[in-house]
């Protein structure tokens, strides 16, 4: 018989019948009865049942056993035995000792009915506790996982932009201040001058998932004031069908992964289907999905310019109803909603060559081929009121050669959002940072 003593996962058990060996976790419950002693230790693969019969005086392990509480951290050594009758993969472990490596203080400050604010309070243990949450950040990896190689495949270089600027990005609104030394900074909300300036700089095709500050105050389920944005900037497109292309691509390869490596997890463990959506994804104008909108009555006054998330769910439904298809690619977004560095195409200038991607009715990414002609870019600045003394960094970028080019910024908490159905990106985010919340 081989005794091993290295750590062995709870999910490999089955292959150790027999065997002595070591298993390291957490007690996740504790019956303790006067001839029998049943712990059930679980770890981040899956549990097991601990079986030990009561000696009397003298026996270590029972004192052992006796002395824990849920959510401590044990070893524990001993010989694992089939046992039909035992609920948890038919195993057993019949211990033969018992180390405490951390006492859990009792009561948790946590159950089953804790509501999610004072969840997020104590998030580890939330974490750790709730299989659902565990999975998420597996399925977070695989996704990330899919969209490099498929960005890699491409060709694109992974870049990492700074996320301390010098002057307030893009509009200048939603910007966090802070101190830096003797003057003050801001905190990027999006690499978006950074990544063009890399396409300006011959890196042909631009990837980078990092993080994104917003400091707006949205107590929405979809909000975050840092989160993690997965953006992407091509060099010499044809026009923004290119940026469109890539995306629709890329999101298709790493849901494949995700399917094929959770799929039935995510179903078991959240109860919706991940499935790989078809490409071309179905493509609307603007001015098409206000239309379509207003007939059903959206926007009586027919003043808004922008979709608002009841716009948004309207379209989407739309579309799901007439093509079947969960994604869909909003498309010419009016030139007083969009960054004065949106190019606008040359028969139409109220409106500009961007988009932003919904699935299930959520905007998940906005995109757009970028103006990368310099005087066309003051023109379209000064439309806007906006001073370009700040911007002259971002603006020399396009005075020497700047090919055409175009990108997308994609929210990384949103798409896991909506792939497994949960009801709010707090959910979705391992430490969540709102308007509320700078801790834990």
């Amino acid at each position: 018989m081989i005794h091993t003593t290295s750590r062995v996962l709870v999910s490999d058990l089955r292959e150790h019948v027999g065997q002595t060996v070591s298993v390291s976790g957490w007690v996740n419950t504790l019956r303790l009865q006067s001839k029998m002693q049943f712990v059930v230790v679980r770890d981040h693969t899956a549990m097991v049942q601990v079986t030990h019969k009561r000696r009397g005086e003298g026996d270590e392990v029972e004192a052992a056993l006796e002395g824990l509480t849920p959510e401590s951290a044990v070893r524990i050594t001993g010989r694992v035995v089939d046992n039909p009758i035992v609920k948890l993969g038919s195993l057993e472990i019949i211990p033969e000792s018992v180390e405490v490596l951390n006492r859990a203080e009792t009561p948790l400050p946590i159950d089953e009915q804790t509501g999610l604010e004072h969840r997020m309070d104590w998030r580890f243990l939330d974490v750790r506790r709730r299989s659902q949450a565990q999975l998420l950040f597996a399925v977070q990896t695989t996704f990330e996982q899919g969209m490099r190689e498929y960005a890699y495949r491409q060709g694109c270089t992974e870049m990492h932009t700074p996320k301390l600027m010098g002057t307030a990005s893009e509009s200048g609104a939603e910007v966090f201040k802070l101190g830096y030394f003797d003057r003050s900074a801001y905190l990027a909300q999006s690499p978006q001058f950074f990544k063009q300036m890399a396409i300006s700089a011959g890196i042909d095709k631009v990837f980078e998932i990092g993080p994104v500050f917003r400091a707006e105050p949205s107590f929405t389920s979809r909000h975050a004031t840092e989160f993690t944005g997965v953006d992407v900037e091509l060099a010499w497109i044809d026009g923004v069908e290119d940026v469109m292309t890539f995306e629709e691509q890329m999101l298709a390869h790493a849901l494949t992964k995700v399917a094929d490596a959770h799929g039935e997890a995510i179903r078991e463990t959240f109860g919706v289907e991940v499935t790989v959506p078809s490409t071309p994804f179905p493509r609307i104008t603007m001015a098409e999905t206000q239309e379509i909108l207003r007939a059903k009555g959206w926007d009586p006054a027919g003043v808004k310019e922008d979709l608002d998330p009841e716009g948004e769910r309207g379209i989407a439904a739309h579309i799901k109803e007439q093509t079947g298809h969960e994604w869909v690619f909003v498309t010419h977004y009016p030139t007083s909603i969009r960054p004065f560095y949106h190019m606008r195409p040359a028969d139409d200038s109220g409106v500009t060559l961007s988009f932003d991607l919904l699935w299930k009715g959520l905007e998940v990414t906005t995109g757009a081929q970028r103006e990368h002609r310099y005087d066309v870019l003051l023109k379209q600045a000064a439309e806007k009121d906006m001073s370009t003394e700040p911007m002259q960094d971002y603006l020399n970028a396009f005075r020497y050669g700047c090919p055409p080019h175009g990108g997308l910024g994609m929210g990384l908490g949103r798409v896991l959002m909506v792939m497994l159905g949960l009801d709010s990106i707090r959910e979705a985010t391992f430490l969540f940072r709102g308007p509320n919340r700078l801790t834990p």
